[in-house]
């Protein structure tokens, strides 16, 4: 029987944490290990989401998490971190769903609603009895999204929206959707759709062989009229979506660290009991170099991680500080998810091992909310200056 996960603390990075952040980082991880992980294998093999797990997730403050008022818990940035962290060492379907509803729904509504809109969404999505989707990327339009074709135009008190989004978190299951458009002026707009709204519908897409304990879609807006308080009264333009961008993608940067934690400590356990030549198959250095590798990337993670949360608390944290989180920390997890797969032979294609479930979905992390190489070029202009987008 393999032992209870105690995380991964080479630099004791314990110390540097506050009674409640360890608190709270425990919490989640105690019940992701009791509540999720026993049934995540069966979700990933037929492609669904554990929705059951929702009202859980609800009662221990994970929806909205980081949000003041309005029925959430108001954590700080460290003890969001540690909570995503925990969740995607499940799966980053669990982690990609908390996101999306606090990072990408709640976070947006927040910032940019109006009062009426805050009161309306916010404590019923805390309350995990609303789940939200964030509309952004087309199917022509993915790492230029200042290129979106779909449409808002005004017609009286109402906006009329047209076009299409796809690879939506949540899609088929949202009540609420957070959707952006260019309005008749090219402005982009943030719009809150409802579910049910004549003109609106969502399909989901199958056949993932990543992130398959997660619900994806794609909406489509047909004539799909709006009331006038449905659009976000403060905000204009890209900053608006790009904006939700940096939240999601500084919790990504945490999630990732999880995968890489999950893939590690089975590595480990496998190392001190898998026995060939009459040894165990850690007692071997090529197999100790990829522990080695695996230990160091995760400790170095979690420091960059820290940092970045400290920035955050104190409101100076740039895009390109996340993007550089974001691309260091998932290259890293699925690195320490290769290695780790390696590691395991044969067994590390099957479920019987976590591995190959948190390779293949870190696939679909690495290229989600900005793919490697465009956090890469991010980073190139702010050290030169110099944008090499086109």
């Amino acid at each position: 029987m393999t032992a209870p996960f105690q995380g991964v603390d080479f630099y004791q990075v314990d110390e540097l944490l506050t009674e409640e952040e360890r608190a709270v980082r425990d919490t989640v991880r105690d019940w992701v290990t009791r509540r999720f992980l026993p049934v995540v294998d069966k979700h990933n093999r037929e492609g669904t989401f554990p929705d059951y797990l929702i009202p859980e997730m609800a009662e221990l403050g994970l929806l909205g998490a980081p949000i003041q008022g309005y029925d959430c818990a108001g954590m700080n940035a460290t003890a969001y971190g540690l909570i995503l962290q925990e969740l995607e060492r499940g799966d980053s379907g669990l982690r990609s769903f908390a996101s999306v509803q606090t990072s990408l729904c709640m976070w947006p509504i927040w910032q940019y609603g109006s009062e009426a809109q805050k009161t309306k969404w916010l404590p019923p999505m805390a309350h995990g009895k609303k789940i939200g989707c964030f509309g952004l990327t087309e199917p022509d339009h993915g790492s230029n999204p200042g290129g979106m074709i779909t449409r808002a135009k005004k017609q009286g008190n109402k906006w009329v929206l047209n076009g299409a989004k796809m690879w939506i978190t949540n899609a088929t299951v949202a009540d609420v959707a957070v959707v952006w458009a260019k309005d008749e002026e090219n402005v982009i707009r943030g719009f809150l759709v409802e579910k049910g709204t004549p003109g609106y519908t969502a399909k989901e897409t199958k056949n993932k062989w990543s992130l398959r304990a997660s619900v994806t879609g794609e909406l489509i807006f047909s004539d799909c009229a709006i009331p006038e308080d449905s659009v976000f009264p403060n905000v204009k333009g890209l900053k608006g979506p790009l904006s939700c961008l940096t939240q999601a993608r500084y919790g990504i940067a945490w999630g990732a660290i999880g995968s890489a934690m999950a893939c590690y400590d089975a590595s480990v356990n496998y190392a001190k009991t898998r026995i060939q030549f009459d040894k165990p198959i850690g007692a071997f250095q090529l197999n100790q170099e990829k522990l080695a590798y695996m230990l160091t990337e995760i400790t170095k993670a979690q420091c960059l991680c820290l940092r970045l949360a400290q920035l955050k608390e104190r409101k100076t944290m740039k895009p390109e500080q996340v993007s550089l989180a974001k691309r260091n920390n998932v290259d890293m997890a699925l690195t320490v998810a290769r290695l780790a797969r390696d590691l395991h032979g044969a067994n590390g294609i099957t479920d019987e091992y976590p591995v190959i479930r948190h390779m293949m979905n870190l696939e679909s992390v690495k290229t989600y909310e900005g793919t490697h190489d465009i956090h890469t070029l991010v980073l190139g202009q702010a050290a030169t200056g110099l944008a090499a987008y086109t």
